[in-house]
């Protein structure tokens, strides 16, 4: 059985090719506090929007690094020996198979790229 979490979580594709994309209209709308909508598909990977606050759990991918930017706000990742703190126009990607788990403080909003059938609560 798969754990349920709290977070609102969108694998579909949003935007086609030459759709344009309003990130600040998307922030605008949103009502959660853990939200993640899949953009678009760029070959095998896809860009996702992240509105958060909070603390995301523990977990790991164990076939799929994760890249994350800030675009507002400030993001923590956890990692099991440090921290790494993420401002605006800042980005970091985690590698297969660590465990880590985001943490914002304040609302944050960001980009993530990552494969098309990663899991995003985790393997």
């Amino acid at each position: 059985m798969e754990k349920q979490f709290d977070y609102n979580t969108h694998l579909d594709i949003k935007f086609g090719h030459f759709e344009r994309i309003d990130i600040p209209q998307m922030v605008a709308e949103n009502k959660h506090q853990w939200f993640n909508q899949t953009l678009t598909q760029v070959n095998d990977s896809v860009v996702r929007l992240g509105v958060v606050e909070g603390e995301y759990h523990w977990h790991k991918h164990d076939n799929d690094d994760e890249f994350f930017f800030v675009l507002d706000g400030k993001l923590l990742i956890d990692l099991e020996d440090k921290t790494i703190e993420l401002n605006p126009n800042q980005g970091v990607t985690i590698s297969k198979g660590v465990m880590h788990r985001p943490r914002a403080p304040k609302k944050t909003v960001m980009l993530m790229v990552e494969t098309s059938a990663i899991q995003p609560t985790g393997d």
